[in-house]
């Protein structure tokens, strides 16, 4: 049996095989299914085995896993490919008869409404339709989703978005790559449904006012309309249809679906989540 990590060298990837060596995981226990061994190399020579397999080609995907193994589901990142993309990888699991499947799905499951959210609940219901012993780890927002993009808004004094007074209860890349090695190399998981986000909900204008005690310039907090929001991202250089998706988003949280703050998170790794304010500290 291995602990098997999906999309290995994505930056959610990389923390999460991190998390499995500083639990104490043997090297030679964890496989990282990878697209491009040459990216994976450092982790080859670390003893981790590699498995070669890309989702959008099923057929690499015959043999990537063994009964018994433990697995990391990374979601895609090729939005409007990923159903096919999963089924993939679940027929996969399931012809070989993983012992379980963990799947980095998106808060609120079912009652998130929003357009990114819809891959994510077709996934789930492949999943569930399997017969697969699973987890479901519904991932919230990641601070680096924002803080990654700090540049141009201290370029132009302005966070710009069209969320209104909506509130995000963000948390860290790492904070979720501890979650999912908790349910890698924990017991009891099966079946869970973790709702996973920050312990702290926080809105634009505080996100501006926090860059800004910390730069030391003055950021304000831009909410435009939606379309404005669109023109602003196409704009910059963001493909029409992925800026699309990130003003939807941008709804959604005006709506409060991504302040939800269950505590999940915080139990799962057995301390607070990270807080927006040191992400911040760290971007600048």
């Amino acid at each position: 049996m291995s602990i098997v990590v999906t999309g290995a060298t994505g930056n959610l990837g990389r923390l999460v095989i991190e998390g499995l060596l500083a639990a104490r995981v043997p090297a030679g226990d964890i496989a990282a299914v990878v697209r491009d061994k040459g990216k994976a190399a450092d982790l080859a020579e670390r003893g981790i085995e590699l498995r070669i397999a890309d989702y959008s080609a099923p057929e690499t995907l015959n043999g990537v896993f063994a009964a018994g193994d433990r697995v990391l589901m990374i979601s895609g990142s090729e939005v409007g490919q990923r159903v096919p993309q999963h089924r993939a990888v679940v027929d996969a699991a399931r012809a070989a008869g993983v012992s379980l499947l963990a799947y980095t799905g998106i808060l609120g499951g079912p009652d998130a409404d929003f357009d990114l959210a819809a891959e994510h609940k077709a996934t789930e219901q492949l999943i569930l339709d399997s017969g697969l012993p699973h987890t479901f780890l519904r991932n919230g927002w990641y601070h680096e989703n924002y803080t990654e993009h700090l540049a141009p808004v201290l370029a132009h004094g302005a966070v710009v978005a069209s969320a209104g007074e909506g509130r995000v209860a963000s948390a860290s890349r790492a904070d979720y790559a501890a979650a999912a090695v908790a349910v890698l190399t924990g017991e009891g998981h099966e079946g869970k449904v973790y709702e996973l986000s920050g312990d702290v909900a926080w809105s634009f204008a505080e996100y501006a006012a926090e860059i800004t005690a910390q730069s030391g310039k003055d950021i304000s907090y831009a909410d435009v309309p939606a379309e404005q929001h669109l023109a602003v991202l196409t704009g910059a250089g963001v493909p029409e249809p992925m800026a699309a998706v990130l003003v939807d988003v941008d709804a959604a949280v005006e709506r409060g679906l991504l302040a939800g703050t269950s505590g999940d998170l915080a139990r799962l790794i057995g301390r607070p989540t990270t807080p927006i304010s040191e992400a911040v500290a760290a971007a600048l």
